[in-house]
C-alpha cells in the first residue's frame, strides 16, 4: 500500500543517495538506500501509517491479522516506532518515526521536482520533506514484519540540521564577478 507523508522531518539519511548497511546489521546484510521520517505524535499522518499497517496485515493474514499485528508491535517489527524510545537522537522525542529502505535508488527531488544529487546538500538530516513509501507485510524465511519501502523524497523546506549542520547557500556570498583572486583582500 503506497502512502505519502507530507512535511515530515528527515533523519538518518546518510544512505539516501548511495546504499549502505545500517550499524548493527548482520555481516551479510545487503546495502540499501534508507532514511527515517519523524512525525509529531499528534499529527494525523501517524493514523495514516497505522491504518496502512493494519490494512496490509489484514490482506496478508486475514483472520489472524489482529493477533499477529499485536505480536509484531510488541516485538518492534513494524515500520512505525515510538521516537521517545530513541530520545538520545535529535528530533525523536515527542515523535513517531518510520524507517524505510529500498535496494533500488529512490527518487530524490527538490520543491520544483528537479532531481537532487548528493553534492546539492539537500535533503539533509533535520530538514522537512514529503515522502512516498510502500507499506507491505513480510512473511518468509526471515520472519513476519510490516516494512516500508522508500520510494521517493521531495525536499520541502529547511529545518534545524541534526549533527553537522546544513551546507551554506549561495546567498551567503557576494557576487565577485570576474575579479581575480589577487584582487580580493
Amino acid at each position: 500500500m503506497i502512502i505519502k507523508l507530507k512535511n515530515v522531518r528527515l533523519a538518518f539519511c546518510q544512505n539516501l543517495f548511495k546504499p549502505g548497511v545500517m550499524p548493527g546489521s548482520a555481516a551479510d546484510a545487503v546495502p540499501k538506500y534508507s532514511s527515517t521520517f519523524l512525525i509529531p505524535k499528534n499529527d494525523p499522518q501517524v493514523k495514516t501509517v497505522q491504518e496502512a499497517i493494519n490494512a496490509v496485515a489484514l490482506a496478508k493474514w486475514e483472520k489472524k491479522a489482529a493477533v499477529i499485528g499485536r505480536g509484531l508491535v510488541a516485538e518492534n517489527k513494524v515500520c512505525l516506532h515510538d521516537g521517545d524510545l530513541k530520545e538520545q537522537y535529535d528530533g525523536f522525542s515527542g515523535s513517531m518515526y518510520v524507517g524505510a529502505s529500498n535496494k533500488v535508488k529512490p527518487l530524490v527531488i527538490d520543491k520544483d521536482r528537479t532531481e537532487l544529487v548528493e553534492s546539492s546538500g539537500k535533503p539533509y538530516a533535520g530538514c522537512y520533506v514529503n515522502c512516498s513509501l510502500e507499506v507491505w507485510a513480510q512473511d518468509n524465511q526471515f520472519g513476519k514484519r510490516i516494512n516500508a519501502t522508500l520510494r521517493g523524497v521531495q525536499f520541502l523546506r529547511d529545518g534545524d540540521a541534526f549533527v553537522g549542520g546544513a551546507p551554506a547557500t549561495d546567498d551567503e556570498f557576494e557576487d565577485i564577478g570576474d575579479t581575480g583572486a589577487e584582487d580580493i583582500a
